[in-house]
């Protein structure tokens, strides 16, 4: 009888410390699962984004629904990025473009040509699609890109609302979300931006 009893007790004691292991192995799990969240929200906050191209203005580099992920912790940007600019005033949302010329840089467009030059070298653009057309209601381009402005144009030069547009404009640097870098769907083109 003593030993019922004391079978009884270790398996009860058995059953306590597997349920005392299963709600601590829950915990645990939990508090990981809460802490990797933690960690997605503050890097897809602070160093990365996620957008959806919308419209053909970047064919055939991107395609309309294409989603794409965007650096933008401390970027500054360079001439050939592919780059998020918010609405800023006159846009009704942000649109994705090729940085041209950046600050202090001398920015020529011959239309009869459809040749970019950027400080007096004309640029090797195998990304473009098209001919670079002078946009109605274009905007004067000044001779030298003023301090906290680019100049941006879809490779798609057709059909493309960019800084060749007084809507758009000169960019200023803070309205410029970040830089795409990747491709994550369609998958079938899954891989880095250019």
């Amino acid at each position: 009888m003593m030993s019922d009893q004391t079978e009884m007790v270790q398996e009860e004691k058995k059953e306590n410390e597997e349920r005392i292991t299963f709600s601590q192995i829950l915990y645990d799990w939990s508090g990981t699962l809460l802490m990797a969240i933690v960690v997605i929200l503050l890097i897809m906050t602070f160093f990365l984004r996620q957008i959806t191209v919308k419209g053909d203005s970047m064919n055939d580099t991107l395609q309309s629904q294409d989603r794409l992920l965007v650096y933008s912790f401390m970027y500054e940007p360079q001439n050939g990025d592919i780059v998020i600019v918010t609405h800023g005033e006159s846009l009704d949302e942000p649109i994705i473009k090729r940085v041209i010329a950046k600050a202090g840089q001398r920015l020529q467009i011959n239309y009869e040509t459809n040749e970019v030059a950027v400080d007096g070298v004309v640029l090797q653009e195998s990304y473009i699609k098209g001919r670079t057309i002078k946009l109605q209601n274009p905007t004067p381009i000044p001779e030298v890109i003023p301090a906290g402005y680019v100049f941006v144009m879809g490779d798609n030069r057709e059909d493309s609302l960019d800084s060749r547009s007084v809507r758009v404009g000169l960019v200023p640097v803070e309205n410029i979300i970040g830089k795409a870098f990747w491709r994550i769907q369609p998958f079938e083109t899954f891989g880095g931006v250019q």
